[in-house]
């Protein structure tokens, strides 16, 4: 699994993160097109839904608001969090939606899906 250093080092900047989860996207839908015997656009598509039902539920996870009203911007909800880690947790969700993913692949028959 994953170590805390090696999960900052590729959440350390948005052009890292990104390329990072696009390939392991990449990784698991190649592995269940060839493996599954799923289209591309179906292992994409099922992918893409359970990714964004991760990141939906995976969001609010270890949010603190700002607790020092000096570093409140003006206009700024009072309750938004104080540091979101949007990039750890892009990363967390395209783990997590893998796991997802390759479970209903092995439940579900979704061959030429």
């Amino acid at each position: 699994m994953m170590t805390r250093l090696s999960l900052r080092t590729l959440t350390a900047s948005t052009p890292l993160t990104l390329l990072t989860v696009a390939a392991l996207t990449a990784l698991f839908a190649t592995v269940a097109v060839k493996g599954f015997e799923l289209t591309v656009f179906g292992a994409l598509a099922l992918y893409f839904v359970l990714w964004w039902t991760f990141l939906f539920a995976i969001l609010p996870l270890g949010n603190a608001t700002e607790a020092d009203p000096q570093r409140l911007v003006p206009g700024q909800d009072p309750g938004a969090p104080a540091s979101p880690r949007l990039r750890e947790k892009a990363l967390l969700t395209t783990l997590l939606a893998a796991i997802a993913f390759f479970a209903a692949l092995l439940i579900f028959p979704l061959a030429r899906l």
